[in-house]
C-alpha cells in the first residue's frame, strides 16, 4: 500500500459550434479562436494553454515512459477522463495547441501517446455541451505506472 500526492495543471478553453469530436485517433485543444467543420479532433478553442506553456514539472513527467498521463475534461458538472503514456520524445514545444494521441506518433504538440480515447470516444453529452460553446476545463497530471512481476499494466 502506498499514498501518492499529485499536482494538477488546470486551464480553460471554449467550446465551439463546429465541435464534432469525430476523429478516431486524436484529441486537440487549440489557442485558435475559430474552428472549421474539418477540425473533427478539436474539442476546445481559445485555450489558455498550449503544449509549450505547460509547467516544467509536468513536461518532465510527460517525458517519462514509466508514467501514466491523466487528462480530465469537464464542462460544468460533467467530466470524462483520458489516460495514456508518457514518452521520452515528448518536447511539448508547440505554442498553439495540445494533442492527445492513441498512436505512438510524437511532435511538438503531443502531450501523451497510446491514449485510451480519441475525440470520437468522448462522452457525447460532453461533446454536445462543447458544441453549444460551453466552457471546457482541462486538468492534467501524471502518475507512476505499477511495475514488477506481480502487477500488469492494463492501461
Amino acid at each position: 500500500m502506498s499514498e501518492l500526492a499529485s499536482r494538477w495543471f488546470h486551464f480553460r478553453a471554449k467550446g465551439h459550434v463546429n465541435v464534432t469530436a469525430r476523429h478516431r485517433t486524436t484529441i486537440e485543444i487549440t489557442k485558435e479562436g475559430t474552428l472549421t467543420p474539418r477540425g473533427d479532433c478539436i474539442i476546445g478553442v481559445s485555450s489558455e494553454a498550449s503544449a509549450s506553456s505547460l509547467p516544467d514539472w509536468l513536461r518532465n513527467g510527460l517525458r517519462d515512459p514509466n508514467n501514466a498521463v491523466l487528462v480530465v475534461l469537464c464542462s460544468s458538472d460533467l467530466c470524462d477522463a483520458v489516460i495514456g503514456h508518457g514518452d521520452p520524445r515528448i518536447t511539448a514545444s508547440n505554442n498553439m495547441k495540445i494533442i492527445i494521441r492513441k498512436s505512438d506518433y510524437v511532435e511538438g504538440s503531443t502531450i501523451m501517446v497510446r491514449s485510451n480515447k480519441a475525440a470520437a470516444d468522448l462522452n457525447r453529452e460532453l461533446v454536445s455541451r462543447l458544441a453549444r460553446g460551453d466552457d471546457l476545463h482541462v486538468y492534467i497530471t501524471y502518475l507512476p505506472l505499477i511495475t514488477g512481476n506481480s502487477h500488469k499494466n492494463n492501461i
